[in-house]
This record gives C-alpha cells, structure tokens and sequence, in this order.
C-alpha cells in the first residue's frame, strides 16, 4: 500500500474511527443513563399513584365499617319488607336514626354508585336487600353467586372487604369500568354471618388520579393502566385498552411480580419503557407507558449534530492528505524507486543528497547502507571462496588412494598366508574407516573421532610394525562432546608420514585430551624429525592458492629434495580452515616444531555436546 494512503488509514484509523467508537459508546451510555434515571422517576410516580388509590379504597373500606357497627345492614338484612331498605327511594321519615345518619354518609360520599346485599336467610325476592339502584343492572342471583370462586374468597376473608377490579367478574359488577368491594356482613352480638355486602364506587376519582400526574416532561407521552396478575388491563383512562390482554401489545414476556421492574420494549408496535409496580395487597399492578422517541429526542439531535462534525472531520483529512501529506511522500517515494533499483540487481545506486531535513538524513543513510552492502558482497564473496577451498581439501584427505591400496593389498598377503582372523579384523577396521568418512554428517562425538583414529593407527602399524608405537590419552567425560568429523586423523597422518619419514628409531606418538577455561584441547606429540621453520609457513591459515609456486607447490627440505604440497601439510591446512570458518578466528590448528626435536600439533575448539548450538559456546569460551 503506498505511504500516502497508509497515512491517510492511520489517521482514520487512530482518530476519526476511535473517535466514532468512543462516541456511540457516549451515546448508548447517555441512553441506558435516560432509561435509568425515568425508570427512578416512574418508581415514584407508580408508588403515588397506588397510595392515592390505596387512600380511595381505605375511605370506602371506612364507609362500609360504619355502616357494619351501626347495624345499618343488619336491620336492612332483618327487615320485614325488603323492597323497602332501598335508601334511594325511601322517605325520609320513614328511617331510623341510623338509617339517616348512614343515608346521609352515603349521600354526602361522591364515590358511591351501587349497593345491595346478599340476604342469607332470605328467600326468593329477598335473597336480595337493595340499598342503592342502578339503571339497566341486572344482579347476578344469589344462587349462581355462591358456586363462583369469589364467593368462596369473600367467606374465607371473614369480613375483611375484597376489592374487584372492572372486567374480573363481569357477571357480579356489570360492564362499567368500576371498582367493587365485596364483604362478609356479621351480627355483632353474636358474630353470626348474616350476609354479603356489594358496594360500588364510581371511577371519575381514578381518572382524576392518573390524568394529573405526569412523568418528567410535559412533552412525554406517557399513558398509565391497571393489569391484573393474569395480564388483563382492568382500567385504562383513555378507555381504549380495557378488557385487553397486555402481552397483546408487547413482545417481551412479562412477569407480574411483586415490587417495582422498568424494560424497555416494542409496546403496541412503537418502542417504549415499561414500568410496572404491584400493588400491595391487591392482585394488580400499576403500568406506565412511555413512548422512547419522545424520551431520546435530545440525544438524537446530538446524534446528529456529532455525524455532523464526522464527516467534517473526514473531509478535512482528505483535504490534508490531497495537499500537504503528497509534499512529505514524494521524497520518500524517489527513495522507494532507488530501492526498488537495488532489487533488481543495482548495487551502485544513490540518492541524491539535498536539503537539511529528515528526508536527507534518510537519502544519507540509504547510501551509507549501500556502501556497506556492497563491502559486506565482497567480504562474504571471499570467504565463500575460501570456503570452497576448504572443503575441497577436506575431499582430497579424506581417504587417500594409496592408503586404500596399500591396505587392501596387505589384507591380500594376510589372505595369501591364511591369517583369517587378521583379515577380519583388518577389513572391520577399514571398514569403519570408510563409514565414517562417507557419511553426510560434518559433526560426530569425541568418541567415535577416537574410534576412528585408533582403527587409522591399527591399520598403519600393521603396515609399519617396528616403526611406531602410539598412546591415546584422552578421559571420559570428554566423549560425548562434539567435534568436526576428520579432526585428528589428518593431524596424526602427518606425523607418520612426514615426521617418522627416514628414522632410524622407533617413532613414538602421544594423542592427549583434556578441558581448559571452557575450551576442547586436542594435543597430538611425535618424537619425529621435526620442521625447518620453512616447512612450518606452509601451515599459514588460508594462504591463497594461487601463490608464487616457488612459496607453495615446491619446497626445499633439508636433504635438498623438491616436496610436493599434497604431500606437506594438505591435510593441516583443511582441518584449521575448517575449524576457523566453523568456530571461529579464536580457534585453529597450531603448532610447535623444531629441526630434530619432533612436533607438536595442538587443536583448539569449543567445548559442547553434540548438537548444541557451538556458537554460543564459543562466544562463552
């Protein structure tokens, strides 16, 4: 992606877009804040409204117990004639003083639209005692009233009154939306059941209750209704929603539990909060509902107002990246093209260097940084050539063909003289000679180096029996180190070949190990004729082949004879080269000689265990 428009996403990326995210997250939180604080506000409202209704139905509980204790009922139950206890129509003379005294409560109370009363020792016509008549009212016979389960309420509630809501008992109180209290009538001498009590109260009082109350706004439009547990709405002011069930309306599942619960939901296809308080003792609830839109009206105008300024925002960064960020990029892109140049293979290209701001500075590093690669190439050229040289001496040490003959011919006299148990064994040790030359791994254990250095020694002093002897001394612990393959075997191939070459006397070599300062000290030592310091140059680490032959094909030796290079020092030479490339410059091959006083070959390597990550080792060491 080019740089411009890599700009231009991270400042949308790390402005504009964080900036959105931590707005809507302002704007949910402002909406669960309006939906908690108007859910508080209708706790209280719900709470008033049930306290004006709870002090509405204690008035007309206080109505009826006066008239209980002052027999009103009881003589209205006792009467002779029953048809005439209606107090609507009765004279005014014609009462007692009690009757008058109740007549004019009754009078006097604005509430009241209805009453009778269920005559327990009446029969047919006065089963019934009217106390207030009601047009086109028809009452629900005693008989069928006594098999409804709220008959058997009213007997188990023993006088306490029981309050039914419009469209419970539609049977009992009519179809008008009104409120009826029902209760046991009782002689007070005797506290004898004598009848049930039926009042009615006219609903304008309630409609007064919840039209002059309002929740937060004016501008809200909020409307209140009485459900009953069963979810039926029993009183709705607007008069639309009576007798309806409520979860007709909404989609969410209501409980009608006890205490207070604000939702938000879809009510009668609009969203809106649904509060709900129950009422204590009494099977409803108060319900207020609220229309949402009405409530968020603010916070969507700030909503818009904050897209507003977005996209403001959004236009103003493009303007920036169109004319400013094009100044910025263009310099780094004719950088990007020199790049692009040494991609392809054109190490000699540089930026031209101008100016004095951070874009020079960039220009004068990528030319520095070319500089150096191009010393690097030629560095790393030449130590692959080095290399290759290595490992092509490496090739030629391993297995020299006139060992190879010169072995198999002695295993063929062995055959000839029938010596089958030295053929045998010389044919093992070749055997294992050639596996560990020929296999592809570079390192081996100390141990098996060793194994293949004593097989080397055994096959040559069955060769030259008389002319050396050889000790290995190397201790145990040291055998599971690692080590490159061909290390000691070379080194001892020159001292038989070069430094035993034309003794009178019997040879001796000394092969010693040991650990020091984290290091792996190889040590081999030979009684042989030793080296002029001529012959020792040949041992220089990577001296170039392609020397003056005079320096490297051909040397004098002290008898005055021309000695070829494959036959001083090849071998040497690979094992200290492979061992530097591999270890090192701190680690080699070196070397202590003298005219006649022998030779002393000493190889150091780091100490690790096979597999280990030697360069770290070496760094240690």
């Amino acid at each position: 992606m080019n740089l411009r428009y890599k700009l231009f996403t991270a400042f949308l990326g790390l402005i504009i877009i964080p900036l959105f995210i931590l707005s809507m997250i302002m704007f949910f939180v402002t909406y669960n804040s309006i939906e908690k604080k108007y859910s508080q506000q209708s706790e209280y409202s719900l709470k008033a409204i049930s306290y004006s209704i709870s002090s509405v139905f204690k008035d007309m509980n206080n109505v009826t117990d006066n008239g209980i204790a002052t027999s009103v009922f009881h003589m209205a139950l006792s009467a002779e004639d029953s048809s005439k206890q209606d107090l609507t129509d009765a004279e005014q003379l014609s009462l007692n003083a009690s009757q008058r005294n109740f007549r004019s409560l009754l009078y006097n109370h604005p509430s009241i639209s209805y009453a009778f009363l269920y005559n327990f020792n009446g029969k047919g016509s006065s089963e019934i005692v009217s106390l207030f008549n009601k047009e086109n009212f028809r009452t629900l016979p005693y008989d069928k009233f006594k098999e409804s389960e709220l008959y058997q309420e009213v007997m188990s509630l023993n006088g306490v009154p029981k309050w039914v809501a419009p469209h419970e008992n539609p049977e009992l109180t009519g179809t008008d939306p009104v409120f009826t209290q029902i209760r046991l009538v009782k002689e007070l001498s005797f506290f004898q059941n004598i009848g049930i009590l039926v009042v009615q109260i006219k609903n304008w009082e309630f409609e007064s209750i919840f039209r002059n109350l309002k929740i937060g706004d004016s501008n809200q439009k909020v409307s209140f209704m009485l459900v009953s547990d069963k979810g039926m709405i029993l009183f709705d002011p607007d008069r639309k929603l009576d007798g309806r069930m409520f979860q007709d309306f909404t989609t969410k599942e209501v409980s009608y539990k006890k205490g207070f619960q604000s939702f938000k939901t879809q009510f009668d296809g609009n969203r809106s909060i649904v509060s709900m308080y129950h009422l204590k003792d009494y099977p409803w609830s108060l319900v207020s509902v609220t229309s949402w839109d009405s409530l968020s009206r603010e916070v969507t105008v700030f909503a818009r107002w904050f897209v507003f300024v977005i996209f403001i925002c959004f236009l103003a960064a493009l303007t920036f990246n169109l004319f400013f960020m094009n100044r910025i990029t263009g310099g780094i892109a004719v950088i990007v093209r020199f790049m692009r140049r040494v991609e392809d293979g054109d190490l000699s290209s540089r930026v031209e260097e101008k100016g004095n701001d951070e874009l020079t500075l960039l220009a004068k590093g990528f030319n520095d940084l070319m500089d150096k690669i191009n010393h690097l190439f030629n560095r790393i050229h030449l130590e692959q050539r080095r290399k290759n040289q290595a490992e092509m001496r490496v090739l030629q040490a391993q297995i020299k063909p006139h060992f190879l003959f010169n072995t198999l011919e002695s295993i063929n006299v062995l055959a000839v003289q029938n010596e089958g148990r030295k053929v045998s064994e010389m044919v093992y040790r070749l055997a294992s000679i050639l596996r560990i030359s020929i296999q592809d791994r570079d390192e081996i254990t100390l141990e098996d180096e060793i194994k293949h250095l004593r097989n080397y020694l055994d096959i040559q002093k069955f060769r030259f029996e008389d002319l050396f002897d050889y000790e290995i001394d190397i201790p145990e612990e040291l055998n599971g180190c690692g080590i490159l393959k061909l290390t000691l075997q070379p080194l001892v191939e020159n001292s038989i070949q070069h430094g035993f070459e034309g003794i009178d006397y019997k040879g001796k070599l000394l092969i010693r190990g040991w650990e020091d300062q984290g290091n792996l000290i190889l040590r081999i030592e030979d009684n042989g004729i030793g080296m002029t310091s001529s012959q020792l140059s040949i041992f220089q680490y990577m001296v170039s082949d392609n020397a003056h032959p005079d320096e490297m094909n051909e040397l004098e030796d002290p008898h005055g004879s021309r000695v070829h290079l494959e036959r001083r020092g090849l071998g040497v030479r690979s094992v200290a080269d492979r061992i530097r490339i591999e270890y090192g410059f701190r680690y080699g091959i070196f070397i202590c000689s003298s005219q006649g006083s022998g030779t002393i070959i000493q190889c150091v390597i780091p100490k690790y265990g096979q597999g280990e990550d030697h360069n770290a080792k070496s760094i240690t060491g």
